[in-house]
């Protein structure tokens, strides 16, 4: 068995048609470096076909190519393409031949090569992607993560052939079963050894099998080990424990799969648990593209928005609304982050003119295989999604679906609970006119905050979707907490998880779930800025020349703005409000509404936008004018002073829970917040205005690996002498990387902006920007960031060789079942 990642050497052009050379050959737009995302760097433009929705991004399609060099000795073997990702539509072809196609931008697939390789020779492999109006946010388009060719015996374990299941957790020791699929593509009977070993997270051998396996001719059979591995370590999201088995045929290099040992129940009465203790999910759920690298996942990006969610205060992601790549679910299991795994954002009824509900009758079932096959070693996962939002959950045939999903995924997959993302309002959309007339008219329910959760809770919509909702183990409610209590009487075996929720009602949403045990978490819209649906939590003023009246804003609106943390990973207020209503923080927090728009009217607010406001008190030729300071705290009462003389106070949870908004003027100097409860101080925090601005920049990675999954963040800041943020100095920088690297992307946070991914320079958004560096060989590299006015700033890099850390996995001299645990313990 050989594994052999081709992520490097790509060109990707313009689709031709058969007569292009006529016209002097196809447009090369470029050459890349896998995960790659071709849309990124299109024109952005106002009349765009998907207009706000996909960023105001063209339809595009690309064509990618790049050579095999098939050698002789591969005759006799077989040969498989296994792409990750490729959006959408893809089809493969090897010598101008077609060899695989799928539907699905996001599912993983393989193509056997096989039958058109031509051995002892260069071989043309060619991938064509397409996209436009098939999505409701920035899908990108490329090959937007790796790609990797298998070349196995005809005699192997088959792609996705282990399978390892948690069988039971004793008081010394657990039980875990290690299902291996081998195939005999041979015209001879063959009996083979399946030798597995498991080592811990420190490498040390814990337990082995070998098992004899006879195959006929042309058969699949599975081999099937129990293991018991003594005083266990458990996978938790708190103590994210990992093994790794090491499965081989024979003397064959073995197949390494990672894994967790754990278990997961939910009922109503005592919620979800994972190893028997109850645990409640502070959730998120976040888009798949990459921010300035576009839809690309990139190993170290998807990483490291796993380590800053972590961080911020969350323990679970929902993937919205499709499946997330083997890197961050690498990453999830890593660092003890659960997943809510989202197959589908639509099954037969479309939502953009061109997606994938036309393809859905075809795909569905290969689709959902995938998905399992590609997720059910990974411990993170912990829940498999069948939809979201899905408008025929209300009708009976709709419930059939339901039913046919997850009852697939329960044969697939059986340890695991599924679930599906409802919104109630959309069930019973065709009722709307009645339902209205009901609830006191439309003036009536435009005025209720919550109309959604009010739709969602009357008796048709309960009606509606009882049916499909019967069909999953937890019923998930987007936009719909007013069922959490009537649920737990209407319907008292039924468990709820709160799959998307409004992030600036965390205050109010957080204590319902801790007081509902059938409610086992709330997943806020978004935990992570992304691409598309552009503007849905901004701000919106009046006299703002991009209002449109409409939920999503006009060009160039960039991003949805709605989120706990922006494009470059830079935490928001509401962040750090929600850290705080989870518990986690009992320091409190000081944001500052933009003064520029005090007094301002605000048109058409958004329930996804959180306050127009920034954690700062710097803010030069506002002086002697009114500003607004927000105070969260878990409090009864907060004060306000400035260089310690008090000018405001003002108690908690008027406007929200845990949060006092205060009237001042600004003035420089250091702004203190003092929180009380009962009289007594319990924490401070302070602000202090910032001084002249000084050019920072820093890495968050100065060793690199030359490798697909590698990167450097550059964090660029305007901070004074003493460190502070200087959020209204904002000016252009610029990026120069040489040496063994370049520069992937440049952003900064603005939602609004024309300016281009791939470009070298950007203006700072609030003090703030971000660059990308990948590298591109090995040896030294130097980033240099600059701005008019400043010295510049430089950062050394050194890349080495990715074969450096590449150990052989085979040693002279053992015994197969020795190999298996030599291999897992080096893995």
């Amino acid at each position: 068995m050989s594994i052999i990642p081709i992520n490097d050497e790509w060109t990707y052009r313009r689709p031709s048609g058969p007569f292009a050379a006529f016209d002097g050959g196809p447009e090369v737009l470029g050459t890349a470096r896998l995960p790659h995302d071709a849309l990124r760097d299109e024109e952005r433009t106002p009349d765009a076909p998907a207009r706000g929705a996909g960023a105001y991004y063209p339809s595009a399609a690309y064509t990618y190519t790049r050579t095999l060099d098939v050698p002789e000795a591969w005759e006799g073997r077989t040969v498989q393409l296994e792409v990750q990702g490729a959006y959408r539509r893809a089809q493969v072809f090897l010598n101008d031949e077609l060899a695989g196609v799928r539907a699905d931008g996001y599912t993983r697939f393989f193509v056997d090569l096989t039958p058109f390789l031509r051995y002892g020779t260069a071989n043309d492999l060619r991938i064509e992607v397409r996209s436009g109006e098939d999505s409701r946010w920035y899908s990108g388009a490329g090959l937007h993560r790796p790609v990797i060719l298998h070349v196995d015996e005809p005699v192997r374990i088959v792609a996705d052939g282990v399978r390892i299941v948690t069988e039971r957790i004793e008081d010394d020791q657990a039980v875990v079963s290690v299902v291996t699929s081998v195939v005999n593509e041979t015209r001879a009977t063959r009996t083979v050894r399946v030798h597995t070993g498991v080592a811990d997270a420190s490498g040390i051998p814990v337990e082995q099998e070998s098992t004899p396996l006879t195959l006929a001719p042309g058969e699949q059979a599975d081999a099937r080990q129990v293991l018991y591995i003594a005083d266990p370590a458990l996978w938790g999201p708190d103590s994210p424990a990992l093994y790794t088995a090491a499965v081989a045929l024979d003397d064959e290099e073995p197949v390494l799969t990672s894994f967790g040992i754990r278990t997961v129940t939910v009922d109503p009465r005592k919620g979800l648990r994972i190893n028997g203790e109850e645990v409640l999910m502070r959730g998120a759920c976040i888009h798949h593209d990459n921010g300035p690298l576009g839809g690309a996942a990139i190993g170290r990006a998807e990483e490291r928005r796993i380590e800053l969610l972590k961080e911020a205060g969350f323990n679970a992601i929902r993937a919205a609304h499709n499946p997330l790549s083997p890197a961050m679910l690498d990453a999830c299991d890593r660092l003890g982050m659960l997943v809510m795994d989202e197959a589908f954002d639509m099954w037969t009824r479309f939502k953009t003119p061109y997606d994938y509900a036309a393809d859905f009758p075809t795909w569905w079932e290969a689709d959902l295989e995938a998905l399992v096959a590609k997720d059910r070693n990974h411990p993170s996962v912990i829940m498999y999604s069948i939809g979201n939002e899905i408008v025929e959950v209300g009708t009976p045939h709709g419930a059939r679906w339901a039913r046919r999903l997850a009852d697939k995924v329960r044969a697939l997959d059986p340890t695991r609970p599924v679930t599906n993302g409802v919104n109630a309002l959309l069930a019973v959309i065709d009722e709307m006119p009645r339902i209205v007339e009901e609830l006191g008219g439309l003036n009536a329910l435009m005025a209720d905050k919550n109309a959604m959760a009010t739709v969602g809770a009357t008796d048709t919509a309960t009606a509606r979707i009882e049916e499909s909702s019967a069909a999953v183990d937890v019923l998930g409610l987007n936009y719909a907490e007013k069922r959490y209590a009537q649920d737990r009487q209407a319907f008292p075996h039924r468990v709820l998880v709160g799959s998307e929720t409004f992030g600036p009602e965390i205050g109010r949403l957080w204590p319902m779930v801790k007081d509902s045990p059938n409610v086992i978490g709330d997943f806020t819209w978004t935990g992570w800025d992304y691409l598309g649906e552009v503007g849905i939590g901004s701000t919106m003023y009046q006299g703002d020349d991009k209002a449109s009246g409409k939920l999503e804003r006009e060009f160039p609106y960039l991003t949805a703005w709605c989120a706990d943390i922006d494009l470059t990973g830079h935490r928001r207020p509401l962040s750090y409000y929600r850290e705080i209503v989870f518990g986690l923080r009992t320091e409190p927090y000081i944001a500052v509404r933009r003064p520029e728009f005090h007094g301002v009217e605000i048109l058409n607010p958004s329930m996804w936008a959180w306050s127009d406001s920034v954690s700062s008190w710097t803010w030069h030729g506002y002086e002697g004018r009114p500003a607004t300071v927000e105070v969260y705290a878990d409090a009864d009462e907060v004060a306000l002073e400035l260089d310690g003389t008090e000018i405001a106070r003002a108690a908690v949870g008027t406007d929200k829970p845990m949060l006092a908004v205060l009237e001042t003027t600004y003035r420089p100097g250091t702004l203190v917040a003092i929180a009380y409860r009962d009289g007594a101080e319990t924490g401070r925090t302070s602000l202090a205005t910032a001084g002249e601005a000084l050019l920072t920049a820093s890495a968050d990675a100065t060793r690199l690996v030359d490798d697909d999954d590698a990167l450097s963040y550059v964090a660029i800041e305007l901070r004074d002498a003493a460190g502070a943020l200087v959020t209204d100095a904002d000016r252009e920088v610029t990026v120069e990387v040489t040496g063994a690297a370049v520069l992937a992307g440049m952003c900064s946070a603005n939602p609004s902006t024309v300016e281009h991914f791939d470009a070298s320079t950007w203006r700072t958004f609030d003090g703030r920007a971000l660059a990308v560096v990948r590298p591109a060989g090995t040896g030294a590299a130097t980033v240099t960031v600059t701005a008019e006015g400043f010295a510049p700033v430089v950062i050394d890099l050194t890349v080495v060789d990715a074969g450096c850390d590449d150990v052989p996995l085979t040693v002279q001299g053992l015994e197969p079942v020795d190999l298996a645990l030599e291999a897992a313990s080096r893995a």
